[in-house]
C-alpha cells in the first residue's frame, strides 16, 4: 500500500496513471491541484469557475499523458494545460477582451505600493479585474508570455494587448493605493 508522503517519481506517477491505476491518478491530483486551482482561480476571478477549469484541465492531463515527452518538467506541461483550458474557456463565454482596437501608450511610473502589499491581498486584487484585463495581465506578468503570444491566444491585436495590461497596472495601482 502506498503511504500519501511517499515521494513518487514523475515518471512512475505517469506511468501509474497511463495504466489506469486509481492510486496514482488520486496521487497526481492531490499533488497538483492546489497550484493550479490557483491558476485557474487567477484566470476565471470565482471560485465555482476555477473549480470547473480544474476538472477540465484534469481530464485532459488524463487524456494525453502519453504525450508529455519529458522535454521540460512535468509540473511546467500541467500548468501550461490549465493556462490553455482558462483562455479556450474566456473564448468561449465570448468575455470582451478588448475595449479598443486602438493602441493606446499609458506608462505605469511607479511600483512603490505594490512593492507593499503582500501576495496573498495582491491576487485578490488581480481577481477583481475585469475578465480581459485579468487574462493579459496574468499572461503577460505571471507567465511571461509576448505581447505577440497574448495577441494570438486571445485573438485581439498587439496594440490591444498592450492597453489592456497598462490600463490592468493603472487600476491596480489605483486599488492598492486605496
Amino acid at each position: 500500500m502506498m503511504q500519501s508522503n511517499q515521494m513518487i517519481s514523475d515518471a512512475d506517477l505517469i506511468k501509474g496513471c497511463i495504466e489506469g491505476d486509481r492510486r496514482m491518478q488520486k496521487q497526481l491530483y492531490d499533488q497538483f491541484s492546489p497550484k493550479m486551482y490557483a491558476v485557474c482561480l487567477r484566470y476565471m476571478g470565482n471560485a465555482d469557475d476555477a473549480q470547473d477549469i480544474l476538472q477540465e484541465g484534469f481530464i485532459k492531463i488524463y487524456k494525453n499523458l502519453e504525450r508529455f515527452r519529458g522535454d521540460g518538467s512535468f509540473e511546467g506541461w500541467i500548468r501550461r494545460i490549465f493556462v490553455n483550458t482558462a483562455i479556450e474557456q474566456i473564448r468561449k463565454k465570448k468575455l470582451n477582451v478588448s475595449l479598443s482596437e486602438r493602441e493606446e501608450t499609458i506608462e505605469f511610473k511607479t511600483v512603490s505600493a505594490i512593492e507593499n502589499i503582500n501576495e496573498k491581498d495582491l491576487l485578490n486584487i488581480v481577481r477583481e479585474l475585469s475578465p480581459g484585463y485579468r487574462s493579459v495581465f496574468n499572461l503577460y506578468v505571471v507567465e511571461g508570455y509576448s505581447h505577440k503570444e497574448i495577441s494570438d491566444l486571445l485573438g485581439i491585436s498587439e496594440g490591444t494587448s498592450k492597453s489592456q495590461l497598462a490600463r490592468a497596472r493603472m487600476i491596480l495601482q489605483e486599488k492598492i493605493k486605496r
